[in-house]
């Protein structure tokens, strides 16, 4: 998958990251840059990463933070014990937007797809 190319695009994803990273989930300001995002994704034909700023925008504005752990590093076997992850919201949020920054790595699309899926879920 390729990355945000647009200029502004790119701009608000390390604007998410830094805001994130200082001060935590300001909700207004995350939902606020994360609508104003989406439109460049849709416009660059990324359609994983207009749904997961779309929902990620809904889950924050109806939660008032971010519930989504972070996805598991080794895939779970069947009939194997899941434990909870402990998972810091703003930590969560921070990995959420590096994984957008950096979709062009398969892995990071992988893990994408766990957090769509766990927001569709939540």
């Amino acid at each position: 998958m390729k990355t945000l190319q647009n200029s502004k695009a790119v701009h608000l994803i390390k604007k998410l990251i830094e805001d994130v990273s200082l001060n935590g989930i300001i909700t207004n300001t995350v939902i606020e840059d994360l609508k104003a995002l989406r439109p460049y994704t849709i416009d660059e034909q990324l359609p994983l990463l207009a749904k997961a700023t779309r929902l990620a925008a809904e889950h924050i504005e109806e939660n008032e933070t971010f519930a989504i752990p972070i996805p598991q590093d080794e895939p779970i076997e069947e009939g194997e014990e899941v434990e909870a992850v402990e998972s810091d919201p703003k930590e969560s949020l921070h990995y959420f937007f590096c994984l957008i920054r950096d979709i062009d790595k398969k892995v990071n699309e992988e893990e994408l797809r766990e957090y769509v899926k766990a927001l569709n879920e939540y």
